[in-house]
């Protein structure tokens, strides 16, 4: 016999990657205990908004996660009350008040459950989405709110905590849970601890900016507070009334944000974006009112100036922002107690993963959701049903055993170095994301006759064309018309998830 059943499952997070966890794991019917542990107070993930987000004191070039969002000090005696805590804790949203999707919502919203209306929605559909969904499956008794999760330790072998089984006595490694929640009445922090048979790491990566490391724009930012900020703090364009702008980027973030401030009109005229190389979006010229530069190679402090890396300068400049992306940050893993860390920052993927879900150290105990830059919703609906599935012991496919999933993660490493690509980059074009969904839907396999679990969905004809032809921008050379009333357009080819 192996060992004993997991009957309570801790997930992190109350996003869409932890609504879809949830569903799956209620649907089995199996589980004792279910929490999902939200440090919000709402649920909505990434698609909350915050109209006037605070901001850390300063920002931090070049600094990754582990140094610039570490984990807080954690009271000796469990349960205690401490003095609130003073430390930034990114917990606000970069949602910006025009922000719309970019993922057509028939591939972006779960399979059971459409958006309201699309193919492009405003952010509070999303928003309002994930809080019905929580409703609609019953699945908000699940949710703790204003929680969070400050720590994730294995326990020892040797722990009372450990969960045996009566008849072999065989172990499986359980989980604890170091919790925080903020009394406002009291004004006071409220520490607890919880144990779990096994935790799904559902926290999105959207939480923690990175800018990267130029020469000076640490005095910078020091002489001239305000100026540069990056674009998770972005809400309006009408914050650059008759500034001069320079947007860094031209990712999706870059390009949205600066056919915004173009657009409005309020910006001092040109506005410059600093591109490191052409997005699919520019075409051969930029728009009137734009001016394309490269990347920067300096600041000066003294002056103000900005020095681009073709020797122009550039004076008087009001604001810069970088849309420069984000690090996914853990800061609640516990890399003593756990054997190791849990991210890879110098090749900027998992350590120990499969499948891009499943921990291969604690594959039965131990899974992430929305990692992968993919379909977004959808997909985390794959990840979603078959860690369901496996924790329930119900899997049609069970995992293989150590060294397989050590050589699957060893061949992705070379396969995507090879392609100059990020490991947890799932292209559609290549056939690389259904494979992965493939793969995911083995594992899970049907529900029980009996009607416990969920169906992977099926990924139709009508989806796969609006995930290979629906843009919510145009595509200079690409062969399309105008879509539906509200501008979308209708790419004619195969093409890539590149917009996500």
């Amino acid at each position: 016999m192996g060992p004993p059943p997991i009957k309570s499952v801790a997930v992190i997070g109350a996003g869409a990657s932890g609504a879809a966890t949830a569903a799956a794991l209620a649907s089995e019917n199996y589980f004792d205990v279910i929490r999902v542990f939200e440090r919000r107070e709402t649920p909505g993930g990434t698609w909350i908004y915050d109209p006037s987000p605070s901001t850390p004191s300063t920002l931090h070039p070049g600094k990754l996660p582990p140094a610039v969002d570490p984990p807080l000090h954690i009271p000796n005696a469990l349960p205690q009350t401490t003095r609130p805590t003073s430390q930034y804790r990114y917990d606000r949203t970069p949602i910006y008040s025009n922000l719309t999707t970019n993922v057509p919502e028939i591939a972006m919203s779960f399979s059971d459950t459409r958006f309201a209306y699309g193919p492009f929605v405003p952010h509070w559909i999303p928003k309002q989405y994930i809080q019905n969904y929580f409703a609609l499956h019953h699945l908000d008794k699940y949710l703790v709110l204003n929680t969070t999760v400050e720590d994730v330790s294995l326990l020892p072998s040797n722990s009372k905590s450990k969960s045996e089984d009566a008849d072999t006595g065989r172990q499986r490694e359980r989980w604890k849970l170091t919790l925080r929640r903020h009394s406002l009445s009291r004004n006071l922090d409220i520490w607890w601890s919880e144990t779990f048979d096994a935790v799904v790491i559902a926290n999105g990566h959207y939480s923690v900016p990175f800018i990267p490391s130029v020469p000076n724009l640490e005095d910078y930012l020091k002489t001239f507070p305000g100026r540069v900020l990056h674009s998770k703090f972005y809400r309006s364009p009408s914050l650059y009334r008759n500034k001069r702008v320079v947007v860094i980027g031209n990712s999706a973030s870059g390009h949205d944000i600066t056919t915004q401030l173009l657009t409005s009109g309020v910006v001092k005229g040109p506005l410059y974006q600093s591109r490191r190389t052409p997005s699919r979006w520019d075409g051969s010229a930029p728009p009137e009112g734009l001016v394309w530069k490269p990347i920067i190679s300096s600041y000066d402090a003294s002056t103000g100036a900005i020095t681009f890396a073709d020797g122009s300068v550039l004076e008087d400049v009001d604001a810069v922002i970088y849309c420069t992306g984000y690090k996914p940050s853990f800061p609640f893993w516990n890399a003593t107690k756990n054997g190791g860390e849990l991210f890879d920052y110098e090749n900027n993927k998992l350590r120990d993963t499969y499948l891009h879900t499943f921990h291969s150290r604690f594959p039965s105990t131990l899974a992430l959701v929305g990692v992968p830059r993919v379909l977004t919703f959808r997909s985390f609906e794959y990840q979603a049903i078959a860690i369901a599935r496996l924790f329930s012991g119900r899997e049609a496919r069970p995992l293989p055993h150590l060294q397989a999933m050590k050589e699957w993660e060893r061949g992705r490493a070379e396969l995507v170095k090879g392609e100059k690509r990020k490991f947890h980059d799932v292209p559609w074009d290549n056939g690389e994301t259904m494979a992965w969904f493939r793969e995911l839907y083995e594992v899970a396999g049907l529900p029980r006759l009996e009607g416990e679990g969920r169906v992977p969905p099926v990924l139709d004809r009508r989806t796969r064309w609006a995930i290979e032809n629906v843009r919510k921008y145009p595509e200079p050379g690409k062969d399309g018309g105008e879509g539906e009333e509200d501008g979308w357009v209708v790419v004619h080819g195969r093409d890539s998830l590149h917009f996500i």
